[in-house]
């Protein structure tokens, strides 16, 4: 009992500097957008969080992983860290960070429903009251608008696709996590999506060139921040409880992802952003909680079923 409990704690753990490093990363895409183009930006994140987590796998001498098991990593690699960093870095030229984040986190609605029709997790009631709140919290936030600049449709679709990807990337890493281990899933997967950016790496040299100091920074923060260090705590978080129910806590980024950029950026939140923000950091706590367990059923002893032999003294009476 007490390990489970060590291993539940520490799964909150991860999760929540997950949710922090992604919900910063928002912001940070944001403003580092100003100078990098989506394709060099995430070609330059990606790189910088391949080298910092291959010092780590390597000190821990991890192996690659063969087989069906590469196969699922290198997948979920090119799906994830590859496509879905530069698309949402394509979307963030249109969508305020709230608004990305917002139309992002659509994901884990796909990831609950496919996670209890394929991988046999079911829909607790705690899960579903819990999504279905944080959920219309996101609605609140989408129709009165998380408060900076235009949004276009180019944006919202893009933003759609990254949340398609990032759903099919979640699902993957599930499959690959039961053979590998968690860092080395992220190293390989990271790896993997650096590879799929390499034709940006010609531009990175020119665009580097040119950027402020503080862009720079902003990109290794990327790599190291919400790349090495939340892919391998989410990897970490997803070994020890249900997709779905991991998934769930993701819909606290827009709440802090807003917050962040309200502090950061001046995009101010309106009402409805306040509100539906509470809603969902409300919706992550309910879909956190353990599902009831039945109580076991006392029967009276009279009323025992159990056929019993009568004794000598009944027999006497």
């Amino acid at each position: 009992m007490v390990r489970r409990m060590d291993a539940s704690t520490a799964a909150v753990a991860a999760a929540v500097v997950t949710m922090l490093l992604w919900a910063s990363s928002f912001v940070v895409i944001r403003f580092t957008g100003t100078y990098f183009s989506p394709g060099v930006m995430a070609f330059c994140r990606l790189f910088v969080g391949t080298l910092a987590l291959a010092v780590v796998a390597v000190r821990h001498r991890s192996r690659l992983p063969r087989g069906r098991s590469l196969a699922l990593v290198l997948i979920y690699g090119v799906l994830w860290f590859g496509a879905y960093t530069v698309l949402l870095n394509w979307a963030e030229r249109h969508l305020d960070a709230g608004t990305a984040s917002l139309l992002v986190n659509f994901a884990p609605i796909i990831v609950a429903v496919a996670a209890g029709l394929f991988l046999g997790e079911g829909f607790p009631r705690p899960l579903i009251v819990g999504m279905t709140t944080a959920f219309v919290g996101v609605v609140v936030i989408a129709v009165g608008g998380s408060g900076g600049g235009t949004n276009d449709l180019l944006g919202i679709s893009l933003g759609l696709v990254t949340a398609l990807l990032y759903a099919a990337g979640v699902l993957t890493q599930k499959a690959a996590l039961r053979s590998v281990d968690s860092l080395t899933a992220t190293w390989v997967g990271c790896a993997a999506g650096m590879l799929a950016t390499v034709p940006f790496a010609p531009s990175s040299i020119g665009e580097l060139a040119h950027a402020p100091a503080s862009a720079v920074v902003g990109v290794i923060y990327l790599g190291v921040g919400p790349t090495a260090i939340a892919f391998t705590t989410w990897a970490f978080a997803l070994t020890r409880t249900d997709a779905g129910k991991l998934a769930a806590t993701s819909l606290a980024v827009p709440a802090l992802a807003i917050l962040l950029s309200w502090l950061t950026l001046g995009e101010v939140p309106t009402i409805y952003g306040f509100v539906g923000g509470t809603l969902c950091l409300g919706g992550v706590a309910m879909s956190r909680r353990p599902p009831r367990t039945a109580a076991p059923v006392v029967t009276d002893h009279d009323t025992d079923p159990v056929v019993r032999p009568l004794t000598p003294s009944r027999d006497l009476t």
